[in-house]
């Protein structure tokens, strides 16, 4: 049994990689060229590396899986987890099939995915709760939240790829902000002020396979940026929401559906994220087997039983560190006194620290350290 996990440089790269290591598969942590010192290529789960050139795109990975198979005489399962590398895979996927197994979203289902606007409508004609979208000729609520459709496909970080805006001029300069960037008009929705949740999933041909709901207890930015502490939760009417979505679209592939309360507590559904997302090492720590059923769904393999795992919180340091310091600089004495505890706690998580494999949670550290 053997799998290619890309990306190798990626934080969530490390929870497929270990999972997998841990299931008896044997791992093989993959690269561009251009990145130097993958923190995924210096865990224990890793039994090979390999490097590709990025200007090769699907066909460095074709060349790689068909090697693996004609050596292994089997076809490893290839797991694409940055956005740009699923982009490339989900096209070549009818070619890539043939020398490797694979679970990813048609092209199709990652535009409609990757676009906010159609997903709240269509979500919004299934009747899943979603923000209110404002038209920017309209008298519009404020504080109010503008984002590009899809801020992946323009290289934004997580936390680049919206605004709040509080009056009208705030918000015609992020208008222009965004547009300039990705080239289109982004989208004005409703500012949500309760907590933000996500329901994960692994889905086949429409059929929920697998999830895993969370709960948000801290961000960073504060202001609404991505999870720095989360924590596993039993979540049905998420499930319920995020299950009619993928049906509806025959998705394939991995999903995380986020969401956030309104000043009702009714969480309503923001956006989607077809492929790994950033909490994605929480089925991980929680000690789901989230990554193995991708692993055996990918090769058509008889399906474990799912265990969607145990209540558990995890953190992301040192983002927790600087969203605790956030808290405090906005007077949210209690979020900085929770963050204190956790940090104490032995009973909380680091989503990327292990005991006996801690070598590219230094090396991560490190490479933060180090940029520009």
């Amino acid at each position: 049994m053997t799998a290619i996990v890309t990306d190798a440089h990626y934080r969530m790269s490390l929870a497929l990689i270990r999972d997998l290591a841990d299931s008896g598969v044997r791992v093989i942590a993959c690269e561009y060229d251009d990145i130097k010192n993958p923190a995924g290529f210096f865990s224990r789960g890793v039994s090979e590396r390999a490097v590709i050139s990025r200007d090769a795109e699907n066909g460095g990975l074709f060349s790689l899986c068909k090697k693996v198979a004609e050596k292994t005489g089997e076809r490893p399962v290839l797991f694409p987890v940055g956005a740009k590398t699923l982009e490339f895979v989900s096209a070549a996927a009818s070619r890539l099939k043939s020398v490797c197994g694979l679970l990813v979203p048609s092209p199709e289902q990652l535009d409609f995915f990757n676009d906010k606007a159609q997903v709240c409508e269509f979500a919004k004609s299934l009747g899943i709760a979603v923000p209110r979208a404002y038209n920017i000729d309209e008298d519009i609520g404020f504080p109010a939240v503008v984002k590009p459709v899809c801020g992946e496909k323009a290289g934004l970080g997580a936390a680049e790829r919206y605004m709040i805006v509080r009056d009208r001029a705030q918000l015609l300069s992020a208008l222009k902000h965004f547009e300039k960037i990705t080239g289109q008009p982004p989208v004005v929705q409703e500012y949500l002020g309760g907590y933000g949740a996500g329901c994960s999933v692994l889905a086949k041909e429409g059929q929920v396979l697998a999830s895993v709901c969370h709960r948000r207890i801290r961000e960073y930015p504060v202001t609404g940026g991505p999870s720095s502490c989360c924590k596993k939760t039993d979540a049905p009417q998420l499930l319920t929401a995020a299950a009619r979505l993928v049906e509806a679209k025959s998705y394939s592939g991995v999903a995380m559906f986020e969401f956030k309360a309104d000043a009702k507590g009714v969480c309503r559904l923001l956006e989607v994220n077809p492929r790994v997302w950033g909490t994605y090492p929480l089925t991980r720590v929680c000690g789901s087997n989230f990554t193995y059923m991708w692993y055996s769904a990918a090769l058509d393999l008889p399906l474990p039983a799912f265990d969607g795992g145990r209540e558990v919180k995890m953190v992301y340091y040192p983002s927790d560190f600087a969203a605790m310091l956030g808290y405090l600089k906005h007077g949210n004495i209690g979020a900085f006194l929770s963050g204190a505890a956790d940090f104490f706690n032995p009973h909380v998580r680091n989503g990327l620290s292990e005991k006996g494999d801690r070598q590219p949670y230094r090396v991560y550290l490190k490479s933060l350290t180090e940029r520009k």
